[in-house]
C-alpha cells in the first residue's frame, strides 16, 4: 500500500508539473495568431482613440512576430513603419540599467559603493543620508526621492534610502551623473558604446537628432490632437528614450538570452529587491500601509510580477501622449513590447497582452490605468470631443457612484486647459470640488484654472482652501505667494 501512495503522489505531482508548464507555455505565433492581431490591434485602437502602434512579439528568445498599425501623425497621416521612433518614457530606465550593469561587470563601478563621491559636493551635503544611496538602491527605487522634485526644487530624501519602495526617475539621473562621472561621456555616447552598437540597435537614442525628423512619431492627447514633440538635447536616464518596437525587442532578446552580462549579474538584475507597495507607486508621503505586494516585486531596473505562469519581467513607459509597455519570461524566453503614440495607449494593455502572452498580469491592476471601455476614459473623451456641461450631465451617475476617480476628472480638467478650453475646464475643476470638498488637490486644480482665466479672487480662494487642507503643499503656497495672499 507504501508503494501505492507514493505512486499515486509522484503520479499527481508529474501531472500538476505539467500542468504549471503548460500554463506557462506562450501563445504560440503562427498564421492564425498573427491574422487575429491584425484584426484585433486595429479595432483596440479605433475604440482607444490611439493613432499609431508598433509591436514585437519575442519567441523563444528571438523575435518572432512584428507589425505596425496606423500613422505617426493623426494630421500628416504618415503610416507607422518599422524605423519610426516613439518615446517611450520610463522604458528609459530598464536599458539605462543593463548600460550600469555593465559598468559592474567591468569592474568601474558596484552595485553597493555609495554614489555620492562621483556628483558634485553641493548636490549632496546638504542631507547625510545620500551617502547611503547606491547603484542597486535607485535601480531598485528606494532612494526615498520624489519621482520628479518641482522646477527649481532641491532633491530632497523623504525617507531613509534602502527602506521601502517608492518610483522615482529623479533617482536613475542622479545614478546618470555617476555613471558620466565614471565614464568621461555624455550618458547616450556611453549607451551607444556599451549597448546600442554590441546589440545592433540602429534606431535608439536618448537625444534628439536631426536625422529624426523624418522617422520620429508625434504623440496625441486623449482626445487624438498632436502635441507638439519635446526634443531632449540632453540625455534623461529615466525618460528620453526614443527607439524602435524593433530594436527594444533586440534589447529584450539579449536579456532572455542572457547576452552581454555575467550571469552572476544577471541573477543580479532579475531577483526581487524589494516588494512594492499596493496602494501605491510614489509612496514618499503619507503614511505606509504596511502591507507588501506578494506579486510584484522591483529587480534592478526591471519591474518582477510572480504569478501562476512563473515569474515575468516588465515595466511601463509613461511621456504623457507617448505610452509603451513590455513584458517578458526568462523561463519560455517568450514576451512583447508594444508603444504607441498617444495618451491612450495603455488602455489596450490587457487585451493586447491577454492575445499575445497570457496569463495573469498584477502590474496593470497596481498601474491603475483606465482600460479603453473604462468611465473614465471614455468620460474624458466626451469631454474633449462634446464638452463639459454635456458629458457632466451624460456621466452624472458615474460620477456620482464614484465608478469615475477624482484623479480622473482632475486628467479630464488639465486636459482642457491644454487645449485652452479654460471655462470647460473651470466646469470640471468645480465638479470634482462637489464630489471631493475634503481633497486638497482638487482646490489646488480649480484655484489653477480660475488663475489662467485671470479671476485672482477666486484662484486666491481656492489655493487658500487646498494650503489648509494640506499646509505643506508645495504648489498651493508658491500659487499664494506669487499672487501676493500668503
Amino acid at each position: 500500500m507504501a508503494s501505492l501512495r507514493l505512486f499515486v503522489i509522484s503520479f499527481l505531482l508529474i501531472g500538476a508539473l505539467c500542468a504549471a508548464q503548460q500554463s506557462a507555455a506562450p501563445t504560440p505565433m503562427n498564421a492564425t495568431t498573427e491574422a487575429g492581431l491584425k484584426k484585433d490591434i486595429p479595432a483596440l485602437m479605433e475604440k482607444a482613440g490611439v493613432p499609431g502602434l508598433s509591436i514585437a512579439v519575442i519567441r523563444g528568445g528571438k523575435t518572432a512576430w512584428m507589425e505596425t498599425f496606423g500613422v505617426r501623425n493623426a494630421e500628416t497621416k504618415m503610416p507607422v513603419a518599422n524605423d519610426t521612433m516613439f518615446n517611450v518614457g520610463s522604458l528609459s530606465k530598464p536599458v539605462f540599467a543593463y548600460g550600469v550593469l555593465k559598468l559592474v561587470d567591468a569592474g568601474k563601478l558596484t552595485l553597493d559603493e555609495p554614489l555620492a563621491p562621483y556628483l558634485p559636493k553641493e548636490m549632496t551635503a546638504s542631507d547625510p543620508r545620500f551617502n547611503q544611496i547606491t547603484a542597486r538602491i535607485v535601480l531598485s527605487h528606494r532612494t526615498g526621492f520624489p519621482n520628479w522634485p518641482g522646477d527649481g526644487q532641491p532633491l530632497v530624501i523623504h525617507f531613509t534610502p534602502g527602506e521601502r519602495f517608492s518610483y522615482s526617475g529623479a533617482g536613475m539621473v542622479f545614478l546618470q551623473k555617476a555613471v558620466e562621472k565614471i565614464t568621461g561621456k555624455p550618458l547616450n555616447d556611453y549607451m551607444q558604446e556599451a549597448v546600442f552598437v554590441p546589440l545592433g540597435m540602429k534606431h535608439s537614442s536618448y537625444v534628439w537628432n536631426p536625422a529624426f525628423e523624418n522617422t520620429v512619431a508625434i504623440g496625441h492627447d486623449i482626445g487624438g490632437l498632436p502635441v507638439d514633440l519635446f526634443k531632449a538635447d540632453q540625455a534623461n536616464a529615466a525618460a528620453s528614450f526614443l527607439t524602435t518596437a524593433e530594436d527594444y525587442a533586440i534589447f529584450l532578446d539579449a536579456v532572455l538570452q542572457k547576452k552581454g552580462l555575467k550571469p552572476a549579474t544577471l541573477r543580479d538584475m532579475e531577483a526581487p529587491q524589494i516588494a512594492v507597495d499596493p496602494e501605491c507607486s510614489n509612496c514618499v508621503e503619507g503614511t505606509p500601509s504596511g502591507k507588501l505586494s506578494t506579486t510584484i516585486f522591483w529587480g534592478l531596473g526591471f519591474g518582477i510580477e510572480k504569478t501562476a505562469e512563473g515569474e515575468s519581467l516588465w515595466h511601463w513607459g509613461d511621456n504623457g501622449v507617448f505610452k509603451a509597455f513590455f513584458v517578458v519570461r526568462p523561463a519560455t524566453k517568450s514576451g512583447v513590447v508594444y508603444m504607441t503614440n498617444s495618451e491612450n495607449g495603455l488602455s489596450i494593455a490587457r487585451q493586447i497582452l491577454a492575445e499575445t502572452l497570457g496569463g495573469e498580469q498584477p502590474a496593470f491592476d497596481w498601474l491603475k490605468y483606465d482600460n479603453y471601455d473604462a468611465p473614465g476614459l471614455l468620460f474624458t473623451r466626451a469631454v474633449l470631443q462634446k464638452g463639459a456641461a454635456t458629458a457632466l450631465e451624460e456621466f452624472s451617475p458615474a460620477l456620482a457612484t464614484g465608478a469615475i476617480s477624482e484623479g480622473t476628472v482632475n486628467q479630464a480638467g488639465y486636459a482642457l486647459m491644454r487645449t485652452k478650453k479654460i471655462g470647460d475646464a473651470i466646469l470640471v475643476f468645480r465638479k470634482n470640488v462637489e464630489l471631493h470638498p475634503s481633497s486638497w488637490n482638487v482646490y489646488d486644480s480649480l484655484g489653477e484654472a480660475y488663475l489662467n482665466n485671470g479671476d485672482k479672487e477666486l484662484a486666491v480662494q481656492n489655493y487658500r482652501k487646498s494650503v489648509e487642507l494640506k499646509p505643506t503643499n508645495e504648489n498651493g503656497l508658491a500659487a499664494l505667494k506669487k499672487l501676493g495672499a500668503e
